[in-house]
């Protein structure tokens, strides 16, 4: 069961609110089955006899009392040792007025009106499986560490000059097994708890002269079964293996500062280090570009479950639930959950792996804990059960060396941390095999995945499953190095220099996935499935054999680094084709759709590309006026007071408008001169000089810079309306409901940072201010992060609108005009004040309902009822107007006429 589902059930409960049911009802929101229910209230379950008190196990203890003792009651249940033996995750109180909760695993408390608990329904979403991932203190010893061991990573590449000689890869090593003895000292690995920082402090010196002799000695001790001969400190270590000491490196040399720090890090409780995080914090150690917010740059859990959960988590979940009261059935999806293969082929230190490897372990916990129930109710024995999920399930490939290591350390630590869940959930009958010595990591590979067959790393079998997963690199073309530009050419062969890096990694998963039982989803900035990226890449992709499965619509990827405002992605499902759903993630709700196409909308795999003239019958849009002057032809208002003292300027004054003056309502000018007028216009010393300076700029600027040079007088480009022009800017905010224009007349020079239409009727306006234009350039535009860039090319040359008649187009012009005198009831409010959703005037906003609902009678009569359907039938109309142009533009054969 899915959160959105459980926000939806605990807000019923809270509607029918029921005392004498409260907790039973809570229970079942969070998925706990009817026949457990049943059990519990029959008191099968309930393992206290007392009134108004239900103990059940690893779940909750749950106790009615009176007002005025919640506080009281709720600090004595937490120390009841008889109670708390049965591991119930919560300890709840209520007076049925409020409620107090606390969960005994990470101390979190909760204090709300009852009647308010769907506002923090997430607090007991463990019951259904899923870890609440917002830390407290903000991952206080995670960052701690990370601060430590940055400052002992400065010290030690000081004071060992030729450290980096092999590339670093003999430190990438040597911080792993430091990191690895800080975490088995104070986690049960190593046989005495502060064993390896006790013993460094006492057998080496202060000065720190002889500590990378003690270290160099201790990781050979460590890879070695037999250590009777050693000395009687190092005789109690165990014999690790698993590759992590496996080879022979040796220790930088240590300063006494060094020292120092290696025994305050020892200090710290490594307990509550976090492996899904720990790698990406303790990568930031050695990348110096992320010092500033080091400890805080990680992907946070939740969005690597927007990838997890559709990918394959969610049916494992479905397959759970439907046979819930079926061991047998039960018992093969363990079977099938051990079978899985869980590949990211740009895996960083982990993150995505680990994350992947704790929700299946914890799914295994739950089928285990049901299969017991249910033996249970049988009077059947259930024998002690170990885990059937290993790391060697999980492969992964990664250029850099150090997150390479890091992320076959993570693995590591996530296992240990796994199991002893594994055995606290499971306390009767589950089992764990001892972490020493090490097994293989997973199948980590060092290397460039855009090279390397990815076959070689996660071979695949006719019989395996199959999940690929991550959050590959982003850089677009121009962003690309050498090295890059020819892993892209690899790949791809030819026509790659336009592409972004990350459609390497699409089109190779695609390409491995095809024809075998696997799926993937990777992470990837918006621009993949916008503007001129979709046609470039995803005709490679979506053929007859993979199409998309799910796919999240543009969202913030924000880690949890202080002030980060978070990269604008999608999440891209892909798998072979298939009658199973189609889903398509907006913000919090799920959209099912017959397809999803490269744009991510519900509708027909078709690619937009760019047109020179417009598909419909609109008049022609081109970019306002480039002026390539320097700035010296245009001014701001508060200079043109000082330049309109000498009258004779005023003939050669425009107005000038652009994106920022638009949105802004920013007044400035230009000189705009024609041929035949300059002789005169330079007799003003002041234009006479400005006409000077750009010559200058011109002459010693680029190639087309020197050819304007004789014409220093104009702008580069020169178009002006008869009568009027409508303008678009180029760049503008995505939080809009419409697309911003501008309706000006001819006294107006348009600027290159806006689009514009001369001479147009106003029903043109009122398209392009439509809601079905919009929600057009949405999907097709390309964006600069979030924010909309309009092309004409792209958005407005692509559009489809039918044929329409005189009378539709005069009423669509009313609307105009209702618009333009609405907006000029608040002249003292900018473009941008007006368009905000939560500023826009009642009787604008009215107006532009109004025109909508005239322009989408243009295409039917029935009104769209979203803007899914909207686009769902924009796009099979440009399909039918791109046909039909195709037919028309056909060249006729001719036949040759025979010779007599």
């Amino acid at each position: 069961m899915n959160a959105s589902q459980i926000e939806k059930n605990v807000i019923a409960l809270v509607e029918n609110f029921n005392k004498e049911e409260f907790v039973f009802d809570l229970l079942k929101a969070y998925g706990i089955s009817k026949t457990s229910i049943t059990r519990l209230k029959k008191g099968d379950f309930n393992l206290s006899k007392i009134d108004g008190e239900v103990l059940y196990k690893s779940k909750m203890l749950f106790k009615e009392v009176e007002s005025g003792a919640l506080l009281n009651t709720i600090d004595e249940l937490t120390k009841d040792t008889d109670s708390l033996k049965h591991n119930p995750r919560f300890v709840i109180v209520t007076d049925y007025k409020t409620l107090l909760a606390k969960d005994i695993r990470t101390g979190l408390a909760l204090d709300t009106p009852i009647l308010e608990i769907h506002k923090h329904f997430g607090f007991f979403l463990p019951w259904a499986g899923q870890e609440k991932y917002a830390q407290k203190n903000e991952n206080y010893a995670d960052r701690k560490a990370s601060y430590k061991m940055a400052k002992l990573y400065d010290i030690l590449v000081t004071e060992n000059p030729n450290i980096y000689d092999d590339g670093g890869h003999n430190l990438n090593i040597f911080l792993s097994r430091l990191l690895f003895c800080f975490f088995a000292e104070d986690t049960d690995i190593f046989p005495i708890e502060g064993m390896f920082t006790d013993t460094l402090e006492q057998h080496t010196q202060k000065d720190g002269s002889d500590t990378h002799t003690f270290l160099d000695r201790l990781f050979k001790v460590l890879n070695t079964k037999d250590n009777s001969k050693e000395a009687a400190h190092f005789k109690e270590f165990p014999y690790v293996n698993g590759g992590l000491f496996r080879d022979t490196i040796v220790s930088p040399k240590f300063t006494k500062e060094a020292r120092k720090i290696i025994v305050e890090c020892g200090d710290l409780d490594w307990s509550e280090i976090n492996p899904d995080i720990f790698g990406s914090m303790i990568q930031a150690v050695v990348n110096p570009a992320y010092r500033s917010g080091l400890g805080m740059h990680y992907t946070s859990v939740p969005n690597i479950m927007k990838v997890i959960e559709p990918l394959f988590l969610n049916e494992l979940n479905e397959e759970f639930e439907k046979h819930f009261n079926d061991v047998k059935k039960l018992n093969k999806l363990i079977n099938r959950i051990a079978k899985i293969k869980v590949f990211d082929p740009a895996c960083g230190s982990g993150n995505f792996l680990i994350i992947a490897y704790k929700q299946l372990r914890r799914l295994e916990i739950k089928i285990l804990a049901r299969i017991y129930e249910v033996n249970h109710q049988l009077n059947l024995g259930f024998p002690d059960v170990y885990t059937k999920i290993k790391l060697s399930q999980f492969y992964g490939l990664e250029l850099d060396d150090f997150a390479h290591e890091m992320a076959i350390l993570s693995l590591w630590l996530a296992e240990h941390q796994m199991n002893k869940e594994f055995v606290n959930e499971l306390h009767d009958y589950g089992k764990a095999e001892d972490i020493l010595p090490l097994k293989e990591a997973g199948n980590i590979t060092q290397g460039n995945a855009t090279r390397l067959n990815w076959e070689d790393t996660c071979p695949k079998n006719e019989d395996d499953e199959i999940y690929i997963l991550g959050n590959p690199p982003y850089l677009g073309s121009r962003n690309q190095d050498k090295e890059q530009k020819e892993d892209m050419k690899f790949v791809f062969l030819k026509d790659y220099k336009s592409l972004d890096y990350v459609s390497a990694w699409f089109y190779k998963g695609a390409k491995y996935i095809q024809g075998f039982n696997a799926q993937l989803a990777f992470v990837s900035t918006n621009s993949i499935c916008q503007g001129e990226q979709v046609s470039l890449t995803w005709p490679r992709i979506l053929n007859e054999k993979v199409e998309i499965g799910f796919a999240h619509q543009t969202f913030k990827w924000t880690n949890n680094a202080k002030g980060n405002a978070g990269v604008s992605v999608v999440i891209v499902g892909l798998r072979n084709i298939s009658n199973k759903q189609r889903l398509i993630y907006i913000d919090s709700h799920k959209l099912k759709v017959l397809n999803i196409n490269a744009y991510l909308t519900g509708g027909p795999n078709i690619f937009i590309f760019k047109r020179s003239r417009p598909l419909s019958n609109i008049p022609k849009m081109s970019y306002g006026n480039m002026p390539l002057e320097g700035g010296f032809l245009r001014f701001r208002d508060d200079e043109k007071d000082k330049i309109v003292k000498d009258v004779r300027t005023l003939k050669y004054i425009r107005n000038v408008i652009g994106g920022e003056e638009f949105l802004k309502n920013i007044n400035r000018y230009c000189f705009w001169i024609d041929d035949e007028d300059l002789e005169d216009a330079i007799k003003i010393p002041e234009i006479n000089v400005r006409i000077k300076n750009v010559r200058e700029f011109r002459e010693n600027g680029g190639e087309v810079a020197r050819t304007l040079a004789n014409r220093s007088h104009q702008f580069r480009y020169r178009n002006e309306p008869s009568n009027n022009q409508i303008v678009i800017p180029c760049t503008s905010s995505e939080g809009r409901e419409y697309l911003p224009c501008g309706y000006y007349d001819s006294s107006y020079i348009s600027l290159n940072s806006v689009q514009t239409v001369y001479d147009a009727e106003p029903w043109v306006f009122g398209l392009l201010y439509s809601k079905m234009h919009n929600n057009w350039l949405s999907a097709v535009g390309g964006k600069l992060e979030s924010r909309i860039r309009y092309s004409s090319a792209l958005c407005y040359n692509t559009f489809p609108f039918p044929d329409i008649n005189e009378k539709q187009k005069e009423q669509i012009n009313l609307h105009v005009f209702e618009i333009l005198e609405e907006r000029e009831k608040h002249p003292e409010k900018t473009i941008g004040d007006l368009y905000n959703p939560d500023k826009m005037p009642k009787g604008l906003k009215e107006a532009h309902h109004q025109l909508d609902l005239a322009i989408e009678r243009c295409y039917r009569l029935k009104p769209f009822e979203s803007d899914t359907e909207r686009l769902e039938y924009l796009f099979k109309e440009y399909e039918k107007m791109i046909n039909k142009n195709t037919l028309l533009e056909k060249p006729k054969r001719t036949r040759k006429k025979k010779a007599k």
